[in-house]
């Protein structure tokens, strides 16, 4: 798995514990072998035991091996991947075997081996088991440099149907809550912490709208600073409760992706997304351009527009928008050749532009 973090991109070590069936090291083909087989002797017939996820490979619902590793096995193992430059970082997750707090016990002895006795600074992903007790929270947010949580659905009735083990409000959503408090404490304090809160969603498994999840997704911005959410396509996986549910289109995943950023970096009102009666936003274009079709009726002048105003054009974003106002402090932009070398993307932009007053081709049908 590859994460981008505020320094660097990270090439992340994805381990799943007691219960989980992968230990995938991304890296390298090379990487599969050698060290990492060390752990093909320690397979147990274990399973995720609390919660029946419908939609997931590691579900109590399927009878298959399982992998795990004891803290001190993982640490070991990744440490010496992390001192011949094999990997960057650790994103660890886990089944849940047999409870929540045991598990995260656990992951917390592998991440404190890491920390105080192996001397490990670099990046640590670690998620949340779902109910595990505040303290182990406290610890995981002190150990890690990002904590995670995944929400799985935008609401406690799809949930329901999703994993109808799990509860929403007070064992994932009141667990993701205290990690910010802890964060937002840190902070002010001047104490380390983990840096930010991620969250993820399943998208297309139990006919949830676009509107819910990205209303969750705004309420979960304001409330808790979450760092940012994730969108999985559906994908049904063989001898699970939803093996005969259709996969969904990874570019619904993709239009809540861009729909997130519109709110969360572009200026956008949630009321502005460009939602259809069933609320669901459009496939077959960007949320941005059917905003823009709809909205955006008198072309923008690049050479004097300011920065809120150029992030509504189609094509650019918070950085070439930047980009365009320091280049305009120098020189006219008459051509979109120049704003293609500030990174805007042009066949999207042309539309809505003026370029020195005069219009590009492409709006000519427009207006």
């Amino acid at each position: 798995m590859t994460e981008r973090t505020s320094t660097k991109t990270t090439t992340a070590l994805n381990w799943k514990l007691p219960a989980g069936a992968v230990c995938s090291l991304k890296p390298s083909t090379s990487m599969r072998r050698g060290t990492a087989s060390r752990g093909s002797a320690l397979r147990r017939r274990l399973k995720c035991e609390q919660f029946l996820c419908k939609y997931c490979f590691t579900s109590c619902a399927i009878r298959r091996k399982r992998t795990t590793f004891k803290p001190d096995e993982l640490a070991t193992t990744f440490i010496s991947l992390h001192r011949e430059r094999r990997v960057d970082g650790l994103f660890l997750s886990s089944g849940i075997v047999p409870d929540a707090d045991t598990t995260m016990e656990k992951m917390l002895a592998t991440v404190e081996r890491l920390r105080l006795k192996e001397g490990y600074t670099g990046y640590i992903h670690l998620k949340l088991i779902p109910g595990a007790s505040f303290e182990y929270i406290e610890r995981a947010v002190e150990l890690a440099d990002r904590v995670s949580l995944n929400l799985e659905a935008p609401n406690q009735a799809r949930l329901s149907e999703l994993a109808p083990d799990k509860e929403f409000a007070s064992s994932m959503w009141g667990r993701l809550a205290w990690a910010a408090e802890l964060i937002r404490r840190a902070r002010l304090e001047g104490r380390r912490a983990a840096r930010s809160l991620t969250t993820q969603f399943v998208v297309g498994a139990v006919g949830e709208s676009d509107r819910e999840l990205l209303e969750t997704v705004q309420r979960a911005h304001r409330e808790l600073g979450l760092w940012r959410a994730y969108f999985s396509a559906f994908h049904p996986i063989e001898r699970s409760p939803l093996a005969e549910h259709p996969a969904e289109d990874p570019v619904r995943a993709l239009r809540l992706y861009q729909s997130d950023f519109m709110l969360r970096d572009y200026g956008f009102r949630f009321d502005e997304l460009p939602f259809d009666e069933h609320g669901l936003l459009p496939r077959d274009k960007t949320p941005k351009e059917a905003w823009a079709e709809k909205h955006l009726h008198e072309p923008v002048e690049v050479n004097r527009a300011p920065r809120h105003v150029l992030l509504r054009v189609p094509g650019i974003g918070p950085k070439s928008a930047d980009r365009i106002i320091a280049a305009r402090r120098e020189t006219r932009l008459r051509d979109l050749s120049q704003l293609r070398a500030l990174g805007v993307t042009t066949r999207w932009a042309a539309p809505y532009v003026l370029l020195d007053g005069r219009r590009t081709a492409a709006q000519m049908r427009l207006w």
